[in-house]
């Protein structure tokens, strides 16, 4: 279970910056300086308030994105803090977010990494209250409860297991393109598919019929992902790799390892990647 939440680590955080970065580089540095004029603007027309209201969040979020594209983790957690009482989803789940990107950070003390983990969780589900159609709000609220399991042991994160696959699930429902979703339940599947058994006795005490999954099922989220957005994520062609290893297909083994290893490293995990798709193709 602690390698499903180093993989969630991976998974949604990265991903999102690289593509993030991608759209709000085009607009960030305009957005600073003509949505102030703006502000002005409709701060002297009061007839507009409720616009304005809706600008304001507008004008929150493509700065957030920004921030976040950049990697200015500080920075976006400062801005975004300031709104933890938005009854607006898109902030919450981003405030969410950035509480758990603060937490990764090294310079961030083991007391504030606990803090951190349970305010993201909250941020999350405050977020899926004020709107339960928000796929994105799903996704953090089922990554930052992953997170909380680690403070709270291996029984409580077995036990919150089944949630966050239902809320993943409910993530793709609502926005069956996000391939980063699916890839994390390809994860979810992996790491039940391959738990050691003092694990599984520990589902047993807890549920009636215990969490399992098995390594086709992996397979087909990972297959599904790629389909969404093909060659999106170094990761997922390693782990597409890694099944067909599990599998005994060593020619599609060989097929995903030999494009993970390939894969361009615009990341260190990608070299990560690279070192561990060489290993193993190594190893066939």
């Amino acid at each position: 279970m602690a390698a499903l939440a180093r993989q969630l680590v991976c998974g949604a955080l990265r991903l999102g910056r690289l593509r993030v970065v991608r759209k709000s580089l085009l607009r960030g540095v305009v957005l600073s300086t003509g949505s102030i004029l703006a502000y002005g603007t409709h701060k002297l027309i009061s007839g507009f308030a409720e616009v304005h209201a809706s600008f304001k969040v507008d004008e929150v979020i493509e700065q957030a994105d920004y921030l976040y594209g950049s990697g200015e983790t500080e920075k976006l957690h400062q801005l975004l803090v300031q709104h933890k009482n938005s009854d607006d989803a898109e902030l919450l789940w981003r405030l969410a977010r950035a509480s758990r990107d603060l937490a990764q950070l090294s310079s961030t003390s083991a007391e504030e990494k606990r803090q951190l983990a349970y305010e993201a969780l909250e941020y999350a589900k405050k977020a899926l209250e004020k709107n339960e159609t928000n796929f994105a709000a799903h996704k953090w609220y089922a990554i930052c409860l992953s997170d909380v399991g680690d403070f709270e042991g291996i029984k409580t994160k077995i036990g919150n297991a089944i949630v966050i696959k239902e809320h993943f699930q409910r993530a793709v429902e609502l926005n069956p393109k996000d391939a980063t979703t699916i890839h994390l339940i390809g994860i979810w599947c992996y790491t039940f598919a391959e738990m050691p058994w003092y694990q599984r006795k520990i589902a047993a005490t807890l549920f009636a019929t215990p969490p399992t999954s098995t390594f086709q099922e992996a397979l087909r989220y990972f297959h599904m992902a790629e389909e969404a957005d093909p060659n999106f994520y170094s990761k997922n062609l390693l782990f597409l790799g890694k099944t067909y290893l599990k599998l005994n297909n060593k020619k599609m083994a060989l097929l995903w390892l030999s494009k993970a290893k390939e894969y361009p490293a615009h990341t260190e995990e990608d070299k990560q990647v690279q070192k561990e798709a060489l290993e193993l193709l190594n190893s066939i």
